[in-house]
C-alpha cells in the first residue's frame, strides 16, 4: 500500500487528492456542486450533494492514478467549518438542506443573546465570538423551525453533525458519529479548555445533547469506508477543519509560526502552543490541532474579502477577464496617485466584526483608472493582513515576526505577495506545494498509520518555493498604512 487519499470538501467544489510516500501528488479530482441562496442573507447546501460529489471524486481519482483501493493506506478529510447539518439516526436522510457558514439567518437571534450578556459565556468556554458563523445558533434555527424536528431530535431521532461528521456517517455506512476537536472547536458548542461539549451553552440554544458527536483526535480511527464503495474498507485517520489542516500542512508546529491562507477571503492562525490565549482584539481563540489528547491552541484572524476582490475586478467593474491581469496592471499604476480600496463588501471581518459597513474607495483622481483599482485591490489585502497580525501581537507577546507562511489561490501573485512583506515589515514564504490544506489532511492520516513521519520529520522536508524580503522605506510603510487605518475608520463611520 503506497498512497493516501485525502478529501477536500470546500464550499463551491469538492476535491479528492492522492498522495504517494513522499507527500507528492499523484492525481486529482474535483467537482463543483449548486449553491442555493433561498432568502437574502441566507446560503445552503443540499446534504446530498456534499456526499455524492466526495463519492464520486474518490472514485474518480482512483481510477485517474490507475491504481486500486488496496494500495490506498488510510483516507483523511478536510472541510469546510461551521456548516450544518441534521438528519435521521436511523436512515441518515437530512431534514433540511445544509446551512452553510456564510448564512446570516440568525443574526437576530445573536443580538438578543448579546444583549443578555452571553456573549461573555460563549468566549469564555469556546473561545469564539457570539456570531451566526458558528454552528450553534444555525443548528438551533432547524430545531426551532423545521416542523417536527425538535421532537424528533428530543426523542433521540437525530443527529447534528459539521460537513466531517457527515461524510464519516456516509462513508461508514452509518456506523460512526463522530467529529474531531478543531471542527468540534467552530460549533459555539464545545468547551476548548475542559475538552468537552459545553452543557451551558447547549441548554441555552435548547439544544439536546444527545445530538452532538463524539470528539475525537485529529489524528485518530474514525472507522473504515464501506467495502462495497471503493472495493475495499479504507481506515479513516484523519481529520482537520480547512484553516487548521492547513496549518498542518504549512508544519506551523511550533507556538509563534504564523500561515495565512488566501481564497475568497483571508484565514490567518498563530501557534499559541498550549496556551488558549483570550483575545483582546477580537480575534477568535480556537485549537490549532489536537494530537494524543492533548489540544495545541491558535489565535484566528477571518478576513472576508481576499481573493473575492480580484473577482469584483473581473464581474462587478469588469476591467480584466482572467485573474492574471491584475498584476501587470497593477504595476503600471501612477506611483504618484494614493488610491485606498476597503473591501468590505460584506462588511468588514477581523479584527472590526462590522457587519454593517460596505466597501469604499479614496484618493480617487480624475486620472485614476483600472490600474490604480487594480494596484488598490491587490494592496488592501496586505493592509488587512497586517490588521491581524497587529491584534495578534497586541493578544500575545509571543508572536513571531521571523515569517508568515502562505498559501491558498491569491499567494500565487508575486506583487501581493511582495506589498505584503513590505507592509508588515517581514518575509513572507511561500511554499513549493500548494496543496496544503489537503496535504495536511494527507500527514495526519499517514502519521496515526506508520505511513508518514512524525511532527519534527514532517516539518523538516516543509519546502520554500520563494521567500519575499520588504524593501519598502519605513517612513512610506507608516504613511500607507496610516491612510489605510483613516479609510477604514471613515468606511465604518458612513
Amino acid at each position: 500500500m503506497t498512497y493516501i487519499l485525502a478529501i477536500d470538501q470546500g464550499t463551491t467544489s469538492t476535491r479528492a487528492i492522492l498522495f504517494d510516500q513522499s507527500l507528492s501528488v499523484t492525481a486529482t479530482a474535483q467537482e463543483e456542486f449548486t449553491q442555493h441562496f433561498p432568502q437574502s442573507g441566507w446560503v445552503e447546501h443540499e446534504a446530498s450533494d456534499l456526499w455524492s460529489t466526495t463519492a464520486a471524486t474518490c472514485r474518480s481519482v482512483i481510477e485517474k492514478a490507475g491504481i486500486g483501493a488496496q494500495e490506498i493506506v488510510a483516507l483523511g478529510i478536510t472541510n469546510q467549518r461551521e456548516t450544518t447539518l441534521v438528519w435521521d439516526r436511523a436512515t441518515g436522510k437530512p431534514v433540511h438542506n445544509a446551512i452553510v457558514w456564510q448564512d446570516r439567518r440568525t443574526s437576530e437571534f445573536c443580538k438578543a443573546l448579546k444583549a443578555e450578556g452571553f456573549e461573555e459565556v460563549v468566549t469564555e468556554k469556546t473561545g469564539l465570538l457570539l456570531d451566526p458563523y458558528f454552528s450553534g445558533t444555525k443548528l438551533a434555527w432547524i430545531l426551532d423551525n423545521v416542523e417536527g424536528v425538535r421532537a424528533r431530535a428530543e426523542a433521540g431521532e437525530l443527529v447534528f453533525g459539521t460537513v466531517d461528521s457527515w461524510l464519516v456517517w456516509n462513508l461508514t455506512g452509518g456506523k460512526r458519529h463522530v467529529t474531531d476537536a478543531t471542527n468540534a472547536a467552530r460549533t459555539m458548542l464545545y468547551d476548548i479548555r475542559k475538552g468537552r461539549w459545553s452543557q451551558t451553552i447547549c441548554e441555552r440554544l435548547n439544544i439536546p445533547m444527545n445530538m452532538l458527536p463524539e470528539v475525537q483526535d485529529c489524528a485518530s480511527d474514525f472507522g473504515e469506508t464501506r467495502a462495497d464503495l471503493f472495493g475495499r474498507a479504507i481506515p479513516i485517520l484523519g481529520i482537520a477543519g480547512d484553516q487548521q489542516a492547513a496549518t498542518v500542512g504549512q508544519a506551523c508546529f511550533q507556538p509563534g509560526m504564523l500561515k495565512s491562507t488566501y481564497g475568497t477571503g483571508c484565514f490567518a492562525l498563530l501557534n499559541t502552543g498550549d496556551t488558549p490565549v483570550r483575545s483582546q482584539n477580537r480575534l477568535l481563540t480556537t485549537i490549532a490541532y489536537q494530537l494524543d489528547g492533548k489540544p495545541t491552541y491558535a489565535l484566528e484572524g477571518s478576513i472576508f474579502i481576499a481573493g473575492a476582490v480580484v473577482q469584483w475586478l473581473r464581474d462587478g467593474l469588469k476591467i480584466i477577464r482572467e485573474a492574471k491581469e491584475t498584476q501587470p496592471l497593477a504595476e503600471r499604476a501612477d506611483p504618484t496617485q494614493e488610491v485606498v480600496l476597503v473591501p468590505a463588501f460584506t462588511g468588514l471581518g477581523a479584527p472590526y466584526w462590522n457587519a454593517e459597513c460596505r466597501g469604499a474607495v479614496f484618493g480617487l483622481t480624475r486620472n485614476s483608472g483600472p490600474e490604480e483599482f487594480a494596484r488598490a485591490a491587490l494592496e488592501s489585502v496586505g493592509y488587512q493582513t497586517r490588521d491581524l497580525l497587529e491584534a495578534m501581537h497586541a493578544d500575545w507577546q509571543g508572536a513571531s515576526t521571523t515569517a508568515l507562511r502562505v498559501d491558498g489561490g491569491m499567494s500565487a501573485s508575486d506583487y501581493a505577495m511582495q506589498f505584503l512583506s513590505d507592509i508588515i515589515a517581514a518575509p513572507v514564504d511561500r511554499p513549493k506545494v500548494v496543496e496544503t490544506t489537503a496535504m495536511g489532511a494527507a500527514w495526519l492520516a499517514g502519521q496515526k498509520a506508520g505511513f508518514y513521519p512524525n511532527q519534527e520529520e514532517f516539518a523538516a522536508t516543509w519546502a520554500l518555493e520563494r521567500q519575499f524580503h520588504p524593501h519598502m522605506d519605513e517612513g512610506v510603510r507608516k504613511t500607507k498604512y496610516d491612510s489605510w487605518k483613516r479609510a477604514v475608520d471613515a468606511t465604518m463611520r458612513f
